[in-house]
Order: C-alpha cells, then structure tokens, then sequence
C-alpha cells in the first residue's frame, strides 16, 4: 500500500515536470523554426516536421510530407514571407510522445506598390516527439481579420493566403 501511495505522490509531483519540458522543447524548436524560416534556410524548417506529417495551410489543399511542406515554405520565402514570429499561448501533452500547441504568429507579407504589411494569425500543431525530439506532425493556422484603416475604411494590411497569391498559403505554427 505505501508503494502504491509513494508512486501516485511521485506521478502528482512528476506530471507538471513533464508537461514543462514538452513545452519548454516545444519553445526550442519553434525558435529554431522561426531562425531558420528568418535566415531562409526552408531545409531546415522541412527537418522539423515528421516524414508524414500534414501541414494545412488556409485556403489551400493540404501539404503532404516533408519534402512538400519544405517546397512550400522555400516557396513563401521566395515570395517575400519574412520576420516570422511564434508565440506558444498553450501546450498540451498527451502521453509521452504527443502535443499539442495553440499559439499566435505573425510575418510581415509583401503588399502593393513596394510595401511589406504585417499579417497576424493563430495556428494549432499536433507535436511527435521521434527519436527525443519533438517534430510538427499537423501544422494549421489561420489569419486574424487586420485592423481596418481608419482614413480609407478599408484593411491596413494585405491578408496574403498564399505567399504569391498562387494558392499556397503562409506560415503556422
């Protein structure tokens, strides 16, 4: 009985441990993402990712497997997509080996007549963790509706789906 007291004690203290060093290896590899994206170095976003994993881009066709989503994202890297930021706002871990993240991002998306504009967005991605480290296995985002400009009434930004208005679209997590 003492046993079975002391191993409950230990996974009560124990579970909040855990969850930190998801989330906390979770952070990591969002900064690698966000270093590698910034410095246009997509091979090494692609290596974040599971073999199999999906990436779900908004309103476009799902991205199947590594190598595609790397071709999507050296796409919106070529296309201007820059100064990509991630913000964890909530990681969930489910068993030892999956995650879930929800979070914020926000890049700046080339706009008309030479301008850059600010895109702002919320993704949700299922973390595996594969040979100690954790990898995007689903990765979905959508935009947040922009501000709208108060002298024309119209959106302060433009809301890139793609990163050359082609049907790709631009970055999660």
């Amino acid at each position: 009985m003492r046993t079975v007291f002391v191993a409950a004690l230990f996974a009560l203290v124990a579970s909040p441990g855990i969850a930190q060093t998801a989330s906390g290896e979770i952070e990591k590899a969002n900064q690698r993402f966000m270093d590698a994206f910034n410095s246009g170095d997509a091979a090494t976003v692609g290596r974040l990712y599971t073999e199999q994993a999906v990436a779900l881009p908004p309103e476009a066709e799902m991205i199947e497997g590594r190598e595609a989503i790397q071709k999507f994202w050296q796409d919106a890297i070529d296309h201007g997509i820059k100064n990509l930021s991630l913000r964890s706002v909530r990681v969930d871990e489910y068993g030892g080996d999956t995650a879930r993240e929800i979070g914020r991002f926000s890049l700046d998306a080339p706009a008309s007549q030479d301008r850059t504009s600010k895109v702002d967005g919320k993704y949700v991605v299922v973390w595996r963790k594969s040979g100690g480290d954790w990898q995007l296995d689903s990765d979905i985002w959508n935009l947040t509706e922009p501000e709208p400009d108060v002298a024309t009434g119209s959106s302060s930004s433009a809301t890139p789906t793609t990163p050359a208005g082609s049907g790709t679209a631009s970055p999660p997590e």
